[in-house]
C-alpha cells in the first residue's frame, strides 16, 4: 500500500513543480515549451483524480474497521500507540490527496491561463501589424 502514496506524492510534487515553472517570471523563452509538455501530460494526470478517490475510500475503509480505542482502560499503551500512528498517517494521508488534485487543478487552470494569454497577445500583434 505504500507504493501507491508515493507515487501519489511524486505525482502531486510534478504537478508542484510544472505549476511553479509556469509562472514564474522570466523564463519566457522556457515557457513555450514547458506549456507543449504540460498539455500533453493534462490526460495523464486526470488520472490522478480517480486514484485519489480510491486512496480516499481505502482511508475511510481503515477508519470504519479499526479497533477502537478511546477508553484508555480498554487498550495496552502499545495498541493506544498504534492507534495514535494509524489516525496519524490517515491524515497525512488525506492531505496528500487534497495537494494532489489541488495541484491538478491549479496545473490546469494556468496552463490554460498561459495558451490563452499567448493567443490574446499573438491576435494583437496581428491587429498592431494590420495597422
Amino acid at each position: 500500500m505504500a507504493l501507491e502514496w508515493v507515487v501519489l506524492g511524486y505525482a502531486a510534487g510534478a504537478e508542484a513543480i510544472m505549476v511553479l515553472l509556469l509562472t514564474l517570471p522570466g523564463l519566457d523563452g522556457l515557457r513555450r515549451g514547458l506549456v507543449a509538455v504540460t498539455r500533453n501530460l493534462l490526460k495523464p494526470f486526470l488520472s490522478v483524480v480517480p486514484f485519489c478517490l480510491f486512496l480516499l475510500m481505502d482511508i475511510y475503509w481503515k477508519y470504519e474497521t479499526r479497533p477502537s480505542c478511546e477508553h484508555d482502560a480498554s487498550c495496552t499503551p502499545s495498541e493506544h500507540l498504534r492507534h495514535q500512528k494509524s489516525v496519524m498517517k490517515s491524515q497525512r494521508n488525506a492531505l496528500l490527496i487534497a495537494a494532489a488534485l489541488v495541484f491538478y487543478w491549479l496545473l490546469y487552470s494556468v496552463t490554460h491561463l498561459v495558451v490563452r494569454i499567448e493567443q490574446l497577445s499573438q491576435r494583437l500583434e496581428r491587429l498592431k501589424a494590420r495597422d
